[in-house]
């Protein structure tokens, strides 16, 4: 059995490793993860970028990665501590973002201000335990190449947004989107499609 197997399968343990590696009560890593460990565990493209008021709860643990030329703008926050992020190369993440994993964004991203991306759902269903307490569940999102997502807009655990898809500012996406759709609102639906029949982007009956 591995290190991490053994770690995993003792609650004390698991407890005593993310007293030392974590915060108590914070989803950040403590200071010496940050500037001792994460480093070496961690994957930065070349010139890649990661601008100096982003918060960065990201612990070691689990993976992260930002691809090579990718830039994450300021005041965005980036926490691995459900799940693995993974953003490609030339990828561009905007001002203010929360990118909560398990999350995959694919090369040539472009994701404009203040876009939620979370990887989590908290439980409910008990009502004799407060919803924060309850058990986590975790379905990873995947942004493909090539796609846009509009400022204020959200999205939920488990969706794909398809290649060179394009989500309209303040949507709230909850179900899949087709590469080469538009989609928008709450909840989002599709309004354009891409038809190599005619070359053109057309509006969804």
């Amino acid at each position: 059995m591995s290190i991490a197997d053994r770690v995993k399968s003792s609650p004390r343990l698991k407890s005593l490793v993310l007293y030392l590696l974590s915060v108590p009560g914070e989803a950040r890593p403590r200071l010496w993860v940050k500037w001792f460990v994460n480093p070496f565990r961690h994957k930065y493209g070349r010139r890649s970028l990661v601008r100096w008021r982003t918060r960065m709860d990201v612990v070691p643990f689990n993976n992260f990665s930002l691809g090579a030329e990718s830039v994450i703008e300021d005041y965005a926050t980036v926490n691995n501590g459900m799940g693995d992020v993974h953003i490609g190369a030339r990828t561009f993440v905007g001002i203010s973002n929360v990118l909560i994993g398990p999350l995959r964004i694919g090369n040539d991203v472009i994701i404009a201000q203040n876009v939620v991306f979370s990887g989590l759902n908290h439980g409910y269903a008990d009502l004799n335990i407060p919803i924060k307490d309850q058990p986590c569940t975790t379905a990873e999102i995947i942004i493909e190449d090539e796609a846009w997502i509009g400022a204020n807009s959200v999205i939920t655990a488990g969706v794909r947004v398809g290649r060179h898809a394009v989500v309209a500012g303040g949507s709230v996406v909850t179900k899949d989107v087709p590469p080469y759709t538009i989609v928008g609102g709450n909840p989002a639906r599709a309004l354009k499609q891409y038809r190599p029949e005619t070359g053109q982007w057309e509006r969804v009956k």
